[in-house]
Order: C-alpha cells, then sequence, then structure tokens
C-alpha cells in the first residue's frame, strides 16, 4: 500500500481506465476524437451552453465562463456528470438558477430535467484509485453518464442548431430546439421606479436610522440608508402568423410563451404577446398554460388567422387605441416579429410606427429574413417601419432570439 501512494505522488494523476499512467490534456482530446469519431471543438460547445444559459436568465458571465472552462480543464469534458457538476458549482450563483440550469442542461446535452434533479440529489460514489502492473482493464460504467456518446458530440449538435435557420429544421431537429425554446427568459430594460428600498448606498433612511439609534439605547449608529428600486419594464412581443411567416411562427409562438412564464426571480413576467395578421389577437391567457404544447394548442383555437394575409398598419393602429394608448405601451419594450409585408397602406404604417415610437420607451423589429445573404428591406412595409425602430435585429435562429433577449434587457445592441 506504502508503494502505491509513492508511486501516485512521482507519477501524478492515474486513469482509473487502466494502466496506471498519467493522463495528459492532449491524450484527453485524443480520447474524445477516437470515441467521437469526428475533432469537436469542446470550447466552443461550452461556450455555446453558457449562451444558452445566459438565454435563460441565469447571469453567467465571462468570469464564471473561465472557471467553468478551467474546471473541466482537469476533469473529463466528455463526460456527462462532470460536465454537470462543474457547471452547476460555478455557473449557478443562487438557489433559483438551480432549476434554470437543470431545464437547459438536459435541452443542450440530451435527456430530462428530472434526470438532472436527480442527478444533483445523488451524486456519484466516489471512486477508488487503484495502480495496476497489468494491462488496460474494462472501465465500469458509472450510472449517469453516457458512454456510448461523448457529451461533447451531444452537446455540438445543439451547438450547431443553434445557428440553422428555423425554416430548413427536420421534425428531429424541431423537437430538441422546442426544449431549448422552453428554457428561454426574456427580461425587459430595468427601469428606476418611485419605490423606495434599503440599501448600501444612497440617501439616508431617517426613519430606519431613528429606529436604530433607539434600538442601541440612544448609542449612535451607522446611518441606514435607502435607494430608488429597479424593475423591468413590460414587455409587448407582436407575432407576425400570416402564410409569409408560417415557417417560424411555431418557433416564435414557443419564444413567446417561453417569455410569458420566465419572470424575474421566479416570479411572472411582465410580458404581453399578441399575434398579428389580418386580425389582431390578444393571446397573453392562452400562453398562460405551463405546458407549451396547451399552450400552442389554446393559440391555435384562439387565432382564427393564421396563415392569412398581412396588414400591419391596421393592426398596430387598433393595438394602439384599444391598449396601447391606454398605458401598455407606455415605457415598454415593444417587440414587432415580422418579415415587414404589407398588403395595406404603407403610409398608414408609417405613421402607426412613429406614434408607437412616441409611446414605447424601444422599438425592437425582429425580421427572420434578414439573416439571408444580399438581404435589404426593399419591401414597402418593412422600408415604411424602419425610421420609427431603434434596433433591427435578426429573427430566424436560437441565437439570433438570444440576441434579441440581450437587446431587450439592455445589454446590447444590433
Amino acid at each position: 500500500m506504502r508503494e502505491a501512494h509513492e508511486m501516485c505522488g512521482e507519477q501524478g494523476v492515474r486513469d482509473v481506465r487502466g494502466a496506471g499512467r498519467e493522463v495528459t490534456g492532449t491524450e484527453r482530446g485524443a480520447d474524445v476524437e477516437e470515441r467521437a469519431g469526428a475533432s469537436v471543438d469542446v470550447p466552443a460547445v461550452l461556450v455555446g451552453f453558457a449562451r444558452a444559459l445566459r438565454a435563460a436568465g441565469v447571469e453567467a458571465g465571462p468570469d464564471r465562463v473561465q472557471a467553468f472552462l478551467g474546471a473541466l480543464d482537469v476533469l473529463r469534458p466528455w463526460m456527462r456528470s462532470d460536465v454537470y457538476w462543474s457547471g452547476r458549482l460555478t455557473l449557478c450563483g443562487s438557489r433559483d438558477d438551480l432549476e434554470r440550469y437543470d431545464r437547459v442542461f438536459a435541452a443542450y446535452f440530451g435527456g430530462s430535467a428530472s434526470e438532472g434533479r436527480a442527478m444533483r440529489a445523488a451524486p456519484p460514489p466516489r471512486l477508488r484509485m487503484t495502480v495496476r502492473d497489468a494491462g488496460p482493464a474494462p472501465r465500469a460504467q458509472v450510472e449517469g453518464e453516457r458512454d456510448a456518446v461523448p457529451t461533447a458530440v451531444l452537446a455540438s449538435a445543439a451547438e450547431v442548431l443553434r445557428h440553422r435557420d428555423f425554416a430548413g429544421l427536420t421534425d428531429a431537429e424541431r423537437g430538441q430546439l422546442r426544449r431549448l425554446l422552453a428554457a428561454f427568459a426574456l427580461r425587459g430594460e430595468l427601469r428606476r421606479t418611485a419605490r423606495l428600498r434599503p440599501a448600501r448606498r444612497g440617501v439616508v433612511d431617517p426613519r430606519r436610522t431613528v429606529r436604530e439609534v433607539l434600538r442601541r439605547g440612544g448609542e449612535p449608529a451607522p446611518p441606514r440608508m435607502r435607494a430608488r428600486a429597479e424593475r423591468p419594464r413590460r414587455v409587448v412581443l407582436l407575432v407576425d402568423v400570416s402564410g409569409s411567416m408560417s415557417a417560424y411562427a411555431d418557433a416564435l409562438l414557443r419564444f413567446a410563451h417561453a417569455a410569458a412564464h420566465a419572470g424575474p426571480y421566479g416570479g411572472r413576467a411582465r410580458t404581453e404577446v399578441f399575434t398579428i395578421g389580418t386580425r389582431l389577437t390578444r393571446v397573453t391567457r392562452e400562453l398562460t398554460h405551463r405546458d407549451p404544447e396547451a399552450a400552442m394548442a389554446a393559440v391555435a383555437a384562439a387565432v382564427p388567422d393564421w396563415r392569412g394575409g398581412t396588414r400591419l398598419g391596421e393592426l398596430l393602429r387598433g393595438f394602439l387605441d384599444r391598449w396601447g394608448q391606454r398605458g401598455m405601451a407606455r415605457g415598454a419594450v415593444v417587440v414587432v416579429l415580422s418579415d415587414g409585408w404589407e398588403r395595406g397602406d404603407p403610409e398608414l404604417l408609417a405613421a402607426q410606427m412613429r406614434r408607437l415610437h412616441r409611446l414605447a420607451h424601444q422599438v425592437i423589429w425582429a425580421n427572420p429574413r434578414k439573416a439571408r445573404p444580399g438581404y435589404a428591406p426593399l419591401a414597402a412595409g418593412m422600408a415604411a417601419a424602419l425610421p420609427s425602430v431603434d434596433s433591427f435585429v435578426e429573427g430566424h435562429s436560437l441565437a439570433a432570439l438570444e440576441r434579441l433577449a440581450a437587446v431587450v434587457r439592455g445589454a446590447g445592441d444590433a
């Protein structure tokens, strides 16, 4: 036993799978490629996983991503359990992040959220290190790990899917896309409210300061401070369900469903959703179903103008007259998800867009066709609306929706 310990001290980390020799980073990468059958850019896949977490509302900043990559550099990035625990310990900053982490991990690496909870509740047993002089022995499979397919390969497919156009996805890819969209979170840009809250910096709170002095029996006490609270702005989504948007409407409505449920700190989001085509339909109530499939069925039953024409100017005027002018659009972030095809008068659309721009804090237009090579906003409706648009972004893929979410929360500009 003493000789074994001395050998461990001299030769470093041993490979539990085999011959008692040190495993270097190069050999690990070679092992991944050998088992995958193809070379996989593991860091790019893991960074893509961090982007998916940020889209789900987890504050996975650059420092946490660096710690995540550093942890996997000394572990096994192709093993499911190592990736799970490394990410959970380095990328999650609060208890509220754990559920979001499980959902994104299951969607990105395959599996289910309940599998992640089981992995979290029952960690795998510790492995005992044994030094052998014999040849390599077969490695016993640890429960919860997928040895047949490396985790990097499973995630690589999800990373490629992030940049695929919704219109060209297969049925299997659409199923994986729906799982990734279900983990999305959309929060409006923060604004300062009139309500004051206790804070470390700000102005002196006289009442709390006096109470603290009385509690100390009249002895001097540090002054208590207060500052204005912050609250995310309301987000209004106008989703085009006309015939020209039929290839994108399902994915965009699922994005809207996730946005309507994933509020800050686990609460309900301040998100309103409307469909636009030949009619304007408010579907916020239909999207209250937790199950995405039930929500999509309710929306399909409530929307009478699937795959019809588009009357953007008239419908935008109806929205502003009934809801927007009364307060829904005031100070809100309004997102129009449409290709800009207009069957009505472009001048009417331009006038209503100017009206909307005066009410809203920010107007964002997401056009799935913007990503196509050689695209130019030459359609009459799109050309009429652009002067009143603050941010003109793409909306054709999961990565484009992640950038859209960053623009909505004020973290980036397109």
